[in-house]
């Protein structure tokens, strides 16, 4: 049973020795709030000191959520993170855990792979990945066949993906692709193409030329050669229409998107299955994730890190993929029988597909203007998504917004 914490920073917890109580705080639904009580249940019975009540708080509400705890001293012990990260730990609301994992022998690119330093900031560590897994290709097996298509893989470029999706467009009744007007989507092309969102100087490079071309790209698959569908189309199709439903309903042929989709697949009565993302001149990919941080507040630092520690090992990272929650964050996890083969599969699925997408994942810019440099996209970019038009006119309009919003360099 979940137990919802009253306030957070370990209040339950004797100021000295004796037993300690850990709040932690985790957003999602039904399957998250399963995965993650098991995982504390395991840590809880490996030691007999430390318990962590833990607060399951829906994904739309938790950030202003955590940071309300925060800002009134009772922020949790443990909290989950994701891109927004530095949002926390340029105010100081999150601490580094450099030296505690040090303590703790952690040795994060050994147990994490590339990812393992992902939540860092001004060279801290800040977070340890819990969760991560990169941007993958769902494709319905029976439209390529019928279409006489090759199945996607790694090794297609851009025109290789949209002489497939040509194909199997059939005008007014099924696309090739679902579209690519999510961040995730096109900043993978724009990554593939050389591009960078935030350049290494840590300055914006959003309408740089690489990234116009990627963008062009992606928004003319739907108004252009019409193998994606257009808001009008989706809206079609029935209500809250995107490309996982659309997928799910036979409507596209090809799909974008994270593992989550998998689960609403498994009694689908069609063929389907999963391969990394395509490339451009370079291979790329977004990855999604999140990680366990340590709010300020926490009067109980090093047991929290010991939690996280254990959270994040082998055994409690197994439950992730035992209920089909998501990726492990944990390289042994990843590449073990049970996740390559998990028992809940109803059909065969290419888990390794993730792995091999994991060699060339690109690492996000994550800086602390996260939410500010999403909405610059969003407000900049929703008619172009939904009517076509110039990219390189819209991302002029977007860097201009980025250079007043990002702090420069020191």
């Amino acid at each position: 049973m979940l137990t919802l914490a009253a306030c957070g920073g370990g209040d339950d917890a004797a100021s000295g020795d004796g037993p300690v109580t850990l709040t932690m705080t985790v957003w999602g639904g039904d399957v998250d709030k399963k995965s993650y009580q098991e995982r504390v249940d395991l840590f809880e019975a490996s030691q007999d000191e430390v318990t962590i009540d833990l607060q399951l708080i829906p994904g739309d509400q938790y950030e202003q959520k955590v940071q309300t705890m925060i800002a009134g001293g009772d922020g949790p012990d443990i909290l989950q993170v994701a891109e927004g990260v530095n949002v926390y730990s340029s105010k100081n609301q999150i601490i580094p855990l450099d030296d505690l994992a040090a303590d703790a022998g952690l040795d994060l690119e050994e147990r994490f792979g590339p990812v393992g330093g992902l939540y860092s900031y001004e060279d801290s560590v800040y977070a340890v990945p819990d969760r991560s897994g990169a941007m993958i290709v769902y494709y319905n097996k029976d439209m390529f066949d019928a279409a006489g298509v090759e199945y996607p893989a790694a090794d297609w470029t851009w025109q290789d993906a949209q002489a497939a999706m040509e194909k199997l467009t059939v005008p007014g009744q099924q696309w090739g692709y679902a579209g690519a007007g999510w961040w995730a989507q096109w900043w993978s092309f724009a990554y593939q193409n050389g591009g960078q969102i935030i350049d290494d100087a840590g300055q914006p490079a959003a309408n740089s030329p690489e990234v116009v071309e990627a963008l062009q790209w992606a928004n003319d698959l739907t108004h252009v050669h019409h193998v994606a569908p257009t808001a009008a189309e989706y809206a079609d199709m029935g209500p809250d229409m995107g490309g996982d439903p659309a997928f799910a309903a036979q409507k596209v042929a090809m799909n974008t998107t994270g593992f989550w989709a998998i689960n609403s697949l498994l009694e689908a009565d069609f063929n389907w299955d999963i391969a990394p993302m395509w490339q451009g001149p370079e291979q790329a990919v977004s990855a999604f994730g999140s990680g366990l941080a340590i709010s300020r507040d926490s009067e109980h630092a090093e047991q929290a890190f010991e939690a996280i520690d254990f959270l994040t090992d082998a055994e409690a990272q197994a439950v992730i993929i035992k209920n089909a929650q998501d990726v492990p964050a944990n390289l042994e996890v990843q590449q073990s029988e049970a996740f390559l083969t998990p028992e809940w599969a109803t059909r065969e699925v290419n888990m390794a597909a993730f792995g091999e997408s994991s060699d060339f994942v690109f690492t996000s810019p994550l800086i602390p203007e996260w939410n500010e440099m999403q909405a610059a996209f969003t407000d900049n970019l929703e008619t172009f998504w939904n009517e076509g038009g110039d990219a390189k006119t819209q991302l002029d309009m977007v860097q201009k917004k980025l250079e007043t919003v990002i702090e420069p360099a020191s």
